[in-house]
């Protein structure tokens, strides 16, 4: 699958992986902070973003696609960062192909199961809730949201997949459908029999509860290096809710300052 993508840089390869529900402009501020020192390239992975949509939604085909953009793209021992599902996805593909990667930072997402949470299907039915005969802005869009989604950065987190498809027409560029047949590939946890033998980051929010204690015997056991670095005011979305203190430990981790 040939995904869509934004580059910004020259030097070492940064191919960073945004979230469930999210597109490589999440990652536009912090990716261009790194590409000062390194060419960074931010895609949408399949099903989100202006990458193309598939029934087929899972960890092994994404770290497939991943594969498929380092060869297209002709990326040499590239360094991957991840978050959330995009950290699994970085994950899987390192644990698949260990001598393709250079250095692997996940940041707030382990390789276990989790049980399902609720957070993301009130998402998910709020998005195919909305008949878009009738809409005219933006606004008509957020306002029909607030009455599942009560929280602002949430439904501005969304809003960001939400397209003029024609002058007059609104669509989501996410494919509401495939994530939501496949929800259950996306709460499970990283199959692999490999093991990753070189220096892991991982980066935890300390208000979030996606990277436990109970977690840390299975991210030893895929990356015996792994190393985990508490940012204690920040929730699961680390690098909006604390960028400068992410991009200091991407600079120490990566030797290269993070610009301003």
């Amino acid at each position: 699958m040939k995904l869509f993508y934004r580059q910004f840089g020259n030097g070492e390869p940064v191919i960073i992986l945004h979230g469930l529900f999210g597109l490589s402009d999440n990652w536009v501020t912090l990716g261009k902070r790194l590409a000062d020192k390194f060419s960074v390239w931010l895609p949408d992975l399949r099903n989100h973003g202006q990458s193309p949509h598939s029934p087929t939604f899972n960890y092994h085909a994404m770290a497939d696609d991943l594969f498929e953009f380092i060869e297209d793209h002709q990326l040499k021992n590239p360094i991957i960062i991840g978050h959330s599902m995009g950290g699994k996805v970085a994950m899987q593909f390192t644990l698949d192909n260990p001598d393709v990667v250079s250095k692997l930072i996940v940041v707030d997402i382990s390789p276990v199961k989790y049980p399902d949470r609720d957070a993301h299907f009130t998402i998910i039915s709020a998005m195919m809730s909305i008949n878009f005969d009738g809409i005219h802005s933006r606004q008509d869009v957020d306002d029909l949201l607030k009455s599942r989604i009560s929280e602002d950065s949430t439904r501005q987190f969304i809003m960001k997949s939400l397209y003029r498809k024609t002058k007059n027409t609104f669509d989501w560029r996410l494919n509401l459908s495939a994530i939501n047949n496949n929800m259950d590939y996306i709460f499970s946890g990283i199959e692999s029999e490999g093991v990753f033998d070189k220096p892991v980051l991982f980066i935890k929010g300390g208000l979030s509860d996606y990277i436990q204690d109970n977690h840390i015997p299975q991210i030893k056991q895929f990356f015996p290096k792994a190393k985990i670095i508490t940012i204690e005011k920040a929730g699961h979305w680390v690098h909006a809710d604390a960028p400068q203190e992410v991009c200091e430990i991407f600079s120490d981790y990566l030797g290269k300052e993070c610009s301003d």
